[in-house]
């Protein structure tokens, strides 16, 4: 039995990086291991409650959610609090026994709780789910421009450029935060190891990590059950599934299924959702569903298109399709192009290029052809499914590496 301290800003699932962390840390405890949350903001997942995972809350809110801007501000540069809580923990811990995986910390809890546990000597993980450990906005992307972001992070051309969602002056905070995380949080320059879900994120990231850091690949999971194949053939939909802002493309796709007068349906709901409406009055918007009712909804498509414009990291959602036989058309700028094999089991299309988005939508109207790459994909994904068994497998390797590392590190 080893102990983990999972760090994760949310205490319930909000998001795919949460449902990562959440659910490893109840797979884990399952395991026999002793597993503790350390969190700010709740409520907390009652599936949590359970014996072996103890739960360290700070009890603080988001801060884009705290109407008090200043004490966001400062709680989200560096959070006092949670260093104070993130010391009292790790001192009764020890490090030669003892795991800190970071997950999200960049909304509540901050770079504090890392720095807290690198000064006590732990070894520390850290997941990549995004690229925050090197852009200010965690994403690669310049939302001035709708283009994926080629600026070396923190440079001078980084630090005058406007890419930011909401405005400059939230910009330069980020820049603040960053410069904050990176000097005294020691992110990454202090990680021990790292974990990349695709070899997007890895090839992205590893010019910014230390070369004393280890690099570990691990792909997420996705909890889906093993069912009939979607009958693809005998559906029209082109679905889209997720949140509904620019980055995600769904203005780019509804301009494509317009331009090829073909159904498109929109699970999920966001900003965007005017913006698509305009480009695609027919369009199907069927706003938030629950996890279950959205892939139920998505296996009666005849394909999911994933116009996404940014370097996604490994989007779960496409592994869901896949699971379901229901072939992607997906752009080989995301982490997406490392799940699909081009005309066996999806199509590729060449990221933000509306053309080549047609030409594959195109493709799929041939009832035939959608059959064919459904059931490959749905055999190719079950002959190797990303199972939490298998992602909690390769977690239990990963820190007897390091924990390895910390005992030859104590008797050198």
């Amino acid at each position: 039995m080893k102990n983990v301290v999972i760090i994760n800003d949310n205490a319930r699932i909000t998001g795919g990086a949460d449902k990562i962390a959440l659910q490893s840390a109840i797979g884990m405890a399952a395991r026999g291991n002793s597993v503790t949350l350390l969190t700010a903001v709740g409520p907390i997942a009652p599936e949590l409650r359970i014996p072996g995972i103890e739960i360290v809350s700070t009890d603080q809110q988001e801060i884009l959610n705290d109407p008090n801007r200043l004490r966001a501000a400062t709680q989200g540069i560096w959070n006092s609090k949670s260093a104070r809580i993130a010391a009292n923990l790790f001192d009764r811990l020890s490090p030669s026994d003892t795991v800190v995986h970071v997950h999200l910390w960049a909304k509540a809890l901050s770079s504090s709780v890392v720095r807290m546990a690198l000064d006590r000597g732990f070894q520390v993980v850290c997941t990549l789910h995004d690229y925050l450990l090197a852009c200010p906005t965690g994403t690669k992307f310049d939302h001035g421009s709708n283009t994926i972001c080629l600026r070396d992070p923190l440079s001078l051309q980084c630090i005058t450029a406007q890419c930011d969602s909401r405005n400059y002056a939230d910009k330069l905070w980020r820049i603040g935060r960053q410069v904050v995380q990176q000097q005294r949080g020691l992110m990454p320059s202090g990680l021990t190891d790292v974990i990349g879900i695709s070899d997007l994120v890895l090839s992205v990231m590893k010019p910014h990590l230390s070369p004393l850091t280890r690099v570990h690949r691990l792909s997420n999971f996705v909890e889906t059950q093993r069912e009939a194949a979607a009958d693809v053939a005998n559906h029209s939909d082109f679905t889209f599934l997720g949140r509904m802002v620019s980055e995600k493309g769904p203005a780019l796709f509804a301009t494509a299924a317009k331009m090829e007068d073909v159904s498109a349906k929109f699970l999920g709901d966001g900003p965007c959702r005017e913006e698509v409406t305009k480009i695609l009055p027919s369009a199907t918007i069927s706003g938030w569903l629950s996890g279950p009712d959205s892939l139920r909804s998505l296996k009666q498509s005849r394909a999911m298109v994933f116009p996404s414009l940014w370097y996604e990291a490994q989007p779960l959602v496409v592994l869901e399709a896949l699971s379901m036989g229901v072939p992607c058309i997906v752009p080989d700028t995301s982490a997406a192009r490392e799940m699909v094999s081009d005309g066996r089991t999806g199509l590729i299309f060449r990221g933000g290029d509306l053309d080549n988005l047609r030409e594959k939508i195109r493709a799929l109207k041939d009832r035939q052809f959608a059959a064919y790459l459904g059931k490959n994909a749905y055999e190719a994904y079950w002959s190797a499914p990303c199972t939490l068994e298998k992602h909690l497998d390769g977690l239990e390797n990963i820190y007897a590496t390091m924990l390895r590392s910390a005992d030859r590190e104590i008797y050198a």
